[in-house]
């Protein structure tokens, strides 16, 4: 589909776009608010500032595209593959992130608040001055990722991989809630023990 025919069907009152190919459509300040764009591939697609608030990116493929400032919240990204994506800037709060591949995504001034990013593959990721406060992380892979100056407060890491015990305290410092498995903080101490 060319971006153009996609602009007149929106415009038109369209919003299913399941399964549309985009592959390095450029896309900057682009509206589709709600649209659907389930399983799309949007590979290496310059989203830059575009408004994507409440759509639904279920399993989309995102790789390498480049979504700096856009907006995202409330949109469904649970499985969809945003791998080395530039999400730099961008507005995901109260976005659904779970399952997501983020490996190597530029997550730095993002708005995660509120986002469900339970079991995230976040390896590699850059999130430097990233909000992640009251944000779901259970059983996100954090290994290898560039973590600095994140806003946690109430943030939810239970079960994470790739947290050290240092930057677990570091975390939990700043407003994290910590726990080895979700509703028990030390349930693995626990059953060691038993």
């Amino acid at each position: 589909m060319q971006v153009e025919e996609l602009l007149a069907r929106y415009a038109a009152g369209e919003r299913n776009f399941r399964d549309v190919d985009l592959f390095r459509s450029e896309l900057s300040n682009i509206n589709l608010a709600g649209a659907s764009l389930f399983r799309a591939n949007l590979f290496r697609a310059n989203l830059f500032r575009g408004n994507l608030i409440g759509a639904n990116l279920y399993n989309a493929t995102l790789i390498g595209a480049n979504l700096y400032c856009v907006n995202l919240s409330g949109a469904n990204l649970s499985g969809a593959n945003l791998t080395r994506a530039d999400l730099s800037g961008a507005d995901l709060s109260g976005a659904d992130l779970s399952a997501a591949d983020l490996s190597g995504a530029i997550l730095s001034y993002a708005n995660l608040s509120y986002a469900d990013m339970s079991r995230t593959n976040l390896q590699k990721a850059t999130l430097i001055d990233t909000n992640l406060s009251a944000a779901n992380l259970s059983g996100a892979d954090l290994k290898n990722a560039n973590i600095s100056g994140l806003n946690v407060s109430e943030t939810r890491f239970s079960l994470g991989i790739g947290l050290s015990e240092e930057l677990k305290k570091e975390l939990q410092e700043r407003g994290a809630i910590i726990e080895d498995m979700p509703g028990e903080p030390h349930a693995s101490r626990l059953l060691s023990r038993t």
